[in-house]
């Protein structure tokens, strides 16, 4: 199992629509084969920052989606809403 946390900051403009937009994709992203779990954090102090956290059944289940053209198309455009450039992490429970 791998969990993946991906941090995004955002200009303060583009908050709204970005909610939106994962509201819009989530449900196919959560259809991905292998993925088990997908949530969206937003900070409590920073709200222009927010997290992803998925956990997917393997590392090569997790690579399936992200070398997918649905994830493609779905990074370039909030890639486009970042105040910052994206940090990610892929970790396993011990």
């Amino acid at each position: 199992m791998i969990k993946r946390i991906v941090q995004m900051t955002f200009e303060p403009e583009n908050i709204d629509a970005f909610k939106i937009f994962f509201e819009e994709r989530k449900a196919t992203i959560k259809a991905f084969e292998g993925c088990e779990f997908l949530e969206l954090w937003q900070d409590i102090n920073e709200p222009n920052k927010f997290f992803t956290h998925s956990i997917w059944a393997s590392e090569a289940h997790l690579n399936h989606y992200r070398f997918s053209e649905f994830f493609k198309d779905t990074w370039s455009q909030t890639k486009n809403m970042f105040a910052s450039k994206a940090q990610a992490w892929s970790v396993t429970v011990l």
